[in-house]
């Protein structure tokens, strides 16, 4: 299901002339990947970059920011909102440095267990950061292939998110997890956007199902 390597080449094809140009894109450190995608929870991709450039410039390390009292944390981290964000990374750091040795674990189980790491930031991190073969599905990712497979049941529906979740694995080609989901998520960000796609200039209309049945915009 889902497996369709026109798509994930045609796809990876358009991120190589399009991808966007954000700090987070040029390091595969693991801390760096980690407080970008907590950050990028609930905020716009162009907020989040003063707030992330200035937070690793106060705290370069996991180690760093463990060590430093919450007050700190919540201080450069004012204005970005949703503070439990900030209280939760903080804690995980504290924990990741007395408890695994400094080390960002790279198991599903282990990241998991750390405050503020959800499924999708989880899938973010090992994708991202370890390029393992995992898919990270946010709401770009997923408006993506319910267009392209034409999904129209009710996406809160468990059977209707695995199956999304399904076809965003068996789109991932082996060894380019990192660059596969960073690419379909900003397709969706900047091409196929929930308002006013840009199917006319979209490289897959002719694989997409909704642009063929009219319904891209439902």
């Amino acid at each position: 299901m889902g497996h369709n390597p026109e798509i994930t080449r045609r796809i990876l094809d358009w991120y190589g002339h399009n991808q966007r140009d954000l700090p987070w894109r040029h390091t595969r450190n693991p801390y760096n990947i980690w407080v970008s995608e907590i950050m990028l929870q609930q905020t716009r991709v162009d907020t989040v970059i003063p707030y992330y450039r200035r937070f690793l410039s106060r705290f370069p390390t996991i180690e760093s920011l463990a060590r430093a009292p919450l007050q700190d944390v919540l201080k450069v981290w004012e204005n970005l909102g949703y503070y439990s964000r900030a209280r939760h990374l903080h804690d995980a750091a504290k924990r990741v440095t007395s408890l695994m040795g400094g080390v960002i674990p790279k198991t599903w189980p282990e990241l998991l267990a750390l405050p503020g790491i959800g499924p999708y930031t989880g899938a973010a991190i090992l994708s991202i950061a370890f390029d393992q073969q995992v898919a990270a599905v946010d709401a770009n990712v997923r408006r993506v292939i319910c267009r392209i497979f034409a999904v129209m049941e009710r996406i809160d529906l468990p059977g209707v998110q695995k199956r999304i979740h399904g076809i965003a694995t068996a789109l991932i080609p082996p060894k380019e997890a990192a660059r596969f989901n960073q690419g379909i998520m900003d397709f969706g960000a900047t091409l196929c956007t929930p308002q006013n796609p840009a199917c006319v200039s979209c490289p897959l209309q002719d694989l997409c199902l909704a642009f063929k049945r009219g319904c891209q915009s439902d």
